[in-house]
């Protein structure tokens, strides 16, 4: 078998005995490939449309300018209405839901104004591992471009105010301003049960995420 004589370094141009090496091309974010398999039609219900006692929740995902983002993907995790998780990781014991059609879990993709609205039953209060009473919440996870990795956020409910006050979370948040990024506002003339949360990820007013 002959041998092949090397090819040429790519990447350099020889010019007049010496090397004239090629610009690096310009970075540019890949993806974000959320619109792929990951959205599914009842996604954003966690409970169907009409559950008796069911809320709505509804915002915005937005970018460092205030810019919305099109093509996020907000996710929900939560305790049902008598504070329990269908769930075996639960050291309490999964619960059964109090509701049917309850499944815990929602996903909703934004759209071009960068919203996102969620279906679901206001959680109860959960047991705070380290003492204490957490309030009324949802998890919320968040992907988008631009992240390596999902940020971790909450949504704390405006009328619970005694219990958002002796949250232990909220609590160790020093800032007024900080901790009012986490609870959700009530939706002027909307109708019952409606609330509004923005999610900023960075700049003025960028929203509380955890470090999980």
């Amino acid at each position: 078998m002959g041998h092949r004589a090397a090819r040429p370094r790519r990447g350099r141009l020889r010019d007049g005995g010496g090397h004239l090496t090629l610009p690096i091309t310009p970075s540019q974010t890949v993806g974000p490939f959320l619109a792929i398999c990951l959205p599914w039609p009842d996604g954003p219900f966690v409970v169907p449309e009409g559950t008796p006692g069911a809320i709505a929740i509804t915002g915005r995902v937005l970018d460092v300018a205030g810019d919305p983002v099109p093509d996020a993907l907000v996710e929900t995790w939560q305790a049902d209405e008598r504070s329990g998780f269908d769930h075996p990781d639960d050291p309490r014991g999964a619960a059964t839901p109090a509701t049917a059609g309850f499944r815990g879990f929602g996903r909703c993709p934004t759209d071009a104004a960068g919203e996102y609205r969620i279906v679901t039953l206001r959680p109860g209060p959960l047991p705070c591992p380290a003492g204490g009473t957490e309030a009324p919440h949802l998890d919320v996870s968040v992907f988008a471009r631009g992240l390596l990795d999902r940020v971790v956020t909450r949504i704390y409910f405006p009328d619970e105010t005694e219990a958002n006050a002796a949250d232990p979370v909220l609590a160790a948040i020093a800032e007024p301003a900080r901790r009012q990024t986490l609870v959700a506002g009530a939706v002027p003339g909307g109708p019952p049960g409606t609330f509004r949360f923005d999610i900023r990820l960075r700049g003025e007013r960028e929203t509380v995420f955890f470090d999980v």
